[in-house]
Parts: C-alpha cells; sequence; structure tokens
C-alpha cells in the first residue's frame, strides 16, 4: 500500500539554514570582518580577498540572503555594510552572536594591507574627483557628503531604537531643516537648534512647507545656552565644525535623558585640507576610535555604528552612543560653539 506523500509546510525555523550556510565559509566570515568597521563596493572586496568579481559576488548574494549585509546604491555603484542584528527577530541572536565571535578574529595580515591599499586608492579617487569639480564644489559644499547620501543609514538605527510614543528629539545644526521631517514623524515633540539665523530661517520655511506643527525652532549662539533634555539627540555633519569636539560631545551627553540616544554622523579621517576653506570645517573627519573614546569620557555607551563608503572617496561614520538609565545629570559648562 502507497501512503501520500506528507505535505511540506513552511516553518518559522526554515529562515535559519540561510544564516548557517552564510556563516558556514571562511572567506564569508572574513568579508563581514572586513566590513566591521567600513563599507566596500563589490570590486574593492574582490581585490581585498584576491578573488574575481563573480565569485565575490556570490559570496555577497549568500550574505544578502541571510541577512547579514546591506546594500546602498550610488549611481552605478553598490556598496556593501554590515546589516544591524536584530535580537527580537527571529534569527537575530545567531546573527548577533556570529558577528561576536568573528569580530574576536584578526583579519590575515594580507587581507589587512590589500584594505590599506584600498584606502589608499580611496583617497587617491578622492584628490582626482576634487581636483575636476574644485569651482563647482565651492558652490556646492553638499557634494562630499549631502543628507540623501547617508539620511538611510541615520534612519536604519534611529528605527531600529524604538522610542516611546511620547518621546522627544532635539537635533543640533539642522541645516536647512531638511532632515526634521523624518524626525517629525518619529517623535512626539522636535527642537532645532541653531547659531546661524539664515540657516534657521530656511529650515522654518521647510517646517512651513511641510506643516510640521511639532516642531519647534531655537537660535543658539552656543549649546550651554540651551536648556533643554531630549530622549534623542541628532547631530549630523555639525561635529566637524566645532571649535572643541571632545568637549562638544560632553555638551550633547548633557541634553540627553538617562537612557536617551545620541546619533551622530560624521566624515572619517580624511586629508583634504581644502574642505576648511570650502565648507568651513574646522576638523577633516574623526578617527572611529577618537570619537568612541570622546563618547566614554562624556558618559556615554558606544553602540551600534554603520559605515557609508562613497564614490568620491569619502567615507561616513553613523555612531550611536546611549546615556545610561541611572546617569546622573551631566552638566552642561564649558563652552563649544558652532
Amino acid at each position: 500500500m502507497n501512503l501520500p506523500a506528507p505535505e511540506i509546510r513552511h516553518d518559522d525555523s526554515d529562515d535559519l539554514p540561510a544564516l548557517c550556510k552564510a556563516g558556514g565559509d571562511p572567506l564569508r566570515l572574513n568579508v563581514l570582518r572586513a566590513l566591521a568597521n567600513d563599507s566596500f563596493g563589490v570590486l574593492e572586496l574582490a581585490q581585498i580577498f584576491g578573488i574575481g568579481q563573480s565569485g565575490m559576488s556570490h559570496h555577497l548574494k549568500v550574505l544578502a540572503q541571510a541577512g547579514l549585509v546591506a546594500t546602498r546604491r550610488e549611481g552605478n555603484a553598490i556598496f556593501y555594510r554590515r546589516a544591524l542584528p536584530h535580537t527580537g527577530r527571529l534569527g537575530g541572536k545567531l546573527h548577533a552572536a556570529l558577528l561576536e565571535e568573528v569580530d574576536a578574529l584578526d583579519l590575515p595580515g594580507d587581507v589587512q594591507a590589500r584594505i590599506g591599499l584600498v584606502h589608499s586608492q580611496r583617497a587617491a579617487a578622492s584628490q582626482d574627483f576634487f581636483a575636476r569639480v574644485a569651482e563647482k564644489f565651492r558652490a556646492q559644499q553638499d557634494l562630499i557628503a549631502g543628507l540623501p547620501q547617508y539620511r538611510d543609514s541615520v534612519l536604519a538605527l534611529l528605527d531600529k531604537l524604538s522610542f516611546a510614543p511620547q518621546a522627544t528629539a532635539l537635533e543640533v545644526g539642522p541645516g536647512d531643516g531638511a532632515f526634521l521631517p523624518e524626525l517629525a514623524r518619529r517623535f512626539q515633540r522636535v527642537t532645532a537648534l541653531d547659531n546661524s539665523p539664515a540657516m534657521l530661517e530656511l529650515a522654518r520655511q521647510l517646517c512651513e512647507r511641510e506643516a510640521l506643527a511639532n516642531v519647534s525652532l531655537q537660535l543658539a549662539d552656543a549649546l550651554q545656552e540651551a536648556r533643554l533634555q531630549a530622549d534623542c539627540v541628532v547631530l549630523n555633519m555639525v561635529l566637524h565644525h566645532f571649535a572643541a569636539p571632545a568637549e562638544a560631545l560632553k555638551q550633547m551627553a548633557g541634553l540627553l535623558q538617562p537612557g536617551g540616544s545620541l546619533l551622530v554622523t560624521e566624515l572619517c579621517s580624511h586629508n583634504q585640507s581644502w574642505a576648511r576653506e570650502a565648507c568651513g570645517d574646522l576638523w577633516l573627519g574623526f578617527e572611529q576610535d577618537d570619537l568612541a573614546r570622546w563618547a566614554i569620557a562624556a558618559g556615554l555607551v558606544p553602540e551600534d555604528s554603520l559605515y557609508v563608503g562613497l564614490r568620491n572617496g569619502f567615507q561616513i561614520q553613523v555612531r550611536h552612543f546611549q546615556r545610561p538609565a541611572g546617569a546622573t545629570h551631566i552638566g552642561n559648562s564649558g563652552k563649544p560653539s558652532i
């Protein structure tokens, strides 16, 4: 007697084999290690690991299907970065544990050397790019890193934090206000703080066009003038305008409610000294370790980070720092200015 074949039904555990498969290859594990503090294009990764583009594309596809890497398209180029583990989802704890184990390993010396070579090539590309568009860039300084180039990365971190419905946000140095609509949709009350009347006027006009009734604008000459605290403080491409960035981070910590989050978007360290004159930058980006060290000194805890590579050779870091829930108030002494 022939029994009918059992019906195959989808089970939640069916989603786990892709994650296990992706972590079952030494090269893919090293790719994840290489992406710990960086983002790379497929050609860069192929160069770093000494394999063909098609082979690397296959490995990246496996990692992407498992949710271990995320992509960002810029023109015709695609950059790969680590995806953030969501421990509340199926496979999230396995994802986080895999990254923790991978980060405990050192990359082979030859791989580290080729990563250094890729960074050198990026620097050369940056020099060439701005040699060709220097005059145009002087009138459009956001060609370095405009909001569209890092918006999705900031929102990825912001949405992962799952703030309460009554949570408040503060954006320091909002520029023309382009990021305020995103904050207004996610927070009950948003405050924008800037020391430039002209830029604050642009932000006001945007708030009117977008009917952002829950956004208030404050003109402040220095952060110590602000007498408020928020659950989330956002600093997008502003820290390099502070005279004392380490002290500025301490001021930001003082603006956070206990348990609150500071999101900092900044350029990684670069050597494009023309940015001082063309863009008014006081600092040429920051080393990742420096931002973490300054944040820790300010009483904050470094959390998730994302890194965005740009075709013009620059690299963006999007950082999340948290004020511990039991922390005492951090005073707003000192006088950083923007």
